[in-house]
C-alpha cells in the first residue's frame, strides 16, 4: 500500500529520493561538479578552484589559489591566443563561451578543453571578478581526431578511385590515331566525372588492301560495368572487321556478342555505334565512306563548299538489345576539302545557361558546325572542345568527338 505525503498528495519521484540526495551543501556541489570552476581577480589571480578541476590538473588548491593566474595554466600558444583574443574580448563582451583551449597538467601533459568566461560586476556594474567554467574536451577532440582521420582516409580513398578511374579509362581508347595517308584525322574525350569511367569509345585502324574502319559509339550507364562492356566492344569491331568489314556485318557480330553476353542479366547492357569503311577514292582524290548506325546519333558532313548536314542513318537500333538489331547504313565521298564529324549525344545531351538549362541539341549542333565549314579535322574537333569547355558543368556526361578530312590538292594531311 502506498502511503500518502501527509498534504495529501500522492509521492512524486522526488518524495521517493533518499534524503542524503537531497541535502547536498551548495559547496558540495560547486567541488564535485561534472566540470571545472575557477574564479580569477581581474588581473586573472586565481582565487578560488573547484576539487573537480584541481584532480583534472593533478595540482593542489595551495599551489593555485592566490599563487598562479589562468594564463599560466594554459600551454605557450593557448597564453598567447588569451592574451590577444580572449581576454580583450572578454573585457568588452563580459562574456565569453566555448573557447578550445589546452591546460598544462601538473605532469606536463596537456588537457584540451571548452572555456566559458563571465565578469561578475557589483551593483553598480563595476568589475569585481572573472568566473570561469571549463568542460573537459578530451572525447570531443578524439572524436574530432577521429573524424579527421576518417575524412583524410575517405580523400586518400577517393583519390586512389579517380587515378583507377582514370588509368581504366585510358586504355578504353587508342593511346593514338593512326596515321592514314591522304587523311587529317582528329579526335578529343571530354570526361563529365573524374571519379566514375565513362563508357564512349573510339578507334581508327587499318585493315586489308589498303582499306581503313573506323567507329565511335556510347555504352549505356557508367561504372565498371560499362568499361567492360566498352572493352568488349571495341575489340569485338576490330576483329569482326578483320573478319568481315562490311560495316553491316561489323554491327551484326558485336550486337550477337553483346545479346549473348547480356541478354536475360538483372542489369542488361547495350550500347550506340557508328562503323565506317574507308576506301581510298583513287586519282580523284578523298575517300569514299560507308558508314553503318546502330541507334547512333547521325555523322556530320562539312562540305568543301562551305555547307554542311547530318548524313542519313535512320532507324538503326541499339545494339544489344534485340537478337537482330536493324542497322542502317549509307555511303557518300568525303570528297577534297570535306570533314566527317562523329560525336557522342554528352555533346547534344548537355545543358545550356543561355536557354535556361534545356539540352544543347542536334540543331544546336548543326548550326555550330555550319558555322566553320569548310575547315580542317584538327580545327573541327578544337572547335568543339571550345564549345565542351564553354557549356562547363552542364555536360554531365561524357562526350567523345572523331573527325576525319580530306585535304585540298597540295595541302597537307595534317592541316591545322
Amino acid at each position: 500500500m502506498t502511503r500518502g505525503t501527509g498534504d495529501g498528495r500522492d509521492p512524486g519521484p522526488h518524495d521517493r529520493l533518499p534524503s542524503t540526495l537531497l541535502e547536498d551543501s551548495t559547496e558540495d556541489l560547486y567541488e564535485n561538479a561534472p566540470c571545472g570552476f575557477l574564479s580569477t581577480l581581474l588581473d586573472g589571480t586565481i582565487v578560488k578552484v573547484n576539487a573537480t578541476l584541481l584532480d583534472w590538473l593533478g595540482h593542489r588548491r595551495a599551489d593555485l589559489v592566490g599563487r598562479r593566474t589562468f594564463s599560466d595554466l594554459l600551454t605557450a600558444g593557448g597564453r598567447l591566443y588569451h592574451e590577444t583574443h580572449f581576454a580583450p574580448l572578454l573585457r568588452m563582451q563580459g562574456e565569453i563561451s566555448g573557447i578550445a583551449l589546452e591546460l598544462r597538467t601538473a605532469d606536463g601533459g596537456r588537457l584540451p578543453v571548452l572555456v566559458t568566461s563571465t565578469v561578475k560586476t557589483d551593483g553598480d556594474g563595476e568589475p569585481l571578478l572573472i568566473r570561469t567554467t571549463v568542460f573537459d574536451a578530451r572525447d570531443r577532440r578524439s572524436y574530432e581526431e577521429e573524424l579527421l582521420r576518417a575524412r583524410q582516409e575517405s580523400e586518400r580513398e577517393r583519390e586512389r578511385l579517380r587515378q583507377l578511374a582514370t588509368t581504366l579509362q585510358a586504355t578504353l581508347l587508342p593511346p593514338a590515331l593512326e596515321n592514314v595517308p591522304g587523311l587529317d584525322v582528329a579526335a578529343y574525350y571530354h570526361i563529365a566525372s573524374a571519379d566514375e569511367v565513362g563508357g564512349d569509345f573510339y578507334d581508327l585502324f587499318p585493315l586489308a588492301a589498303g582499306t581503313w574502319g573506323l567507329f565511335l559509339g556510347d555504352v549505356c550507364g557508367k561504372g565498371a560495368t560499362a568499361a567492360a562492356v566498352t572493352s568488349l566492344a571495341r575489340y569485338t569491331l576490330r576483329a569482326a572487321a578483320v573478319y568481315d568489314p562490311d560495316p553491316a556485318a561489323v554491327l551484326g557480330n558485336l550486337n550477337t556478342v553483346l545479346n549473348h553476353e547480356y541478354s536475360g542479366a538483372d542489369d542488361p547492357r547495350f550500347c550506340t555505334v557508328l562503323f565506317g569503311l574507308l576506301t581510298p577514292d583513287g586519282d580523284a582524290g578523298g575517300f569514299h565512306i560507308t558508314l553503318a548506325s546502330g541507334g547512333h546519333p547521325p555523322a556530320l558532313l562539312l562540305r568543301a563548299d562551305g555547307t554542311a548536314d547530318h548524313l542519313p542513318t535512320p532507324g538503326g537500333q541499339l545494339i544489344g538489345v534485340l537478337p537482330d538489331a536493324a542497322v542502317a547504313t549509307t555511303s557518300f565521298r568525303l570528297a577534297p576539302g570535306d570533314t566527317l564529324l562523329l560525336y557522342t549525344d554528352g555533346l547534344t545531351e548537355a545543358h545550356t545557361a543561355a536557354s535556361g538549362g534545356d539540352r544543347y541539341g542536334d540543331d544546336a549542333l548543326l548550326g555550330f558546325v555550319r558555322s566553320l565549314a569548310p575547315t580542317t579535322a584538327r580545327r573541327t574537333v578544337a572547335a568543339v572542345r571550345d564549345l565542351l569547355a564553354a557549356l562547363g558543368s552542364g555536360v554531365d556526361d561524357d562526350a567523345a568527338v572523331l573527325a576525319v578530312h580530306a585535304p585540298l590538292p597540295g595541302r597537307p594531311a595534317t592541316g591545322t
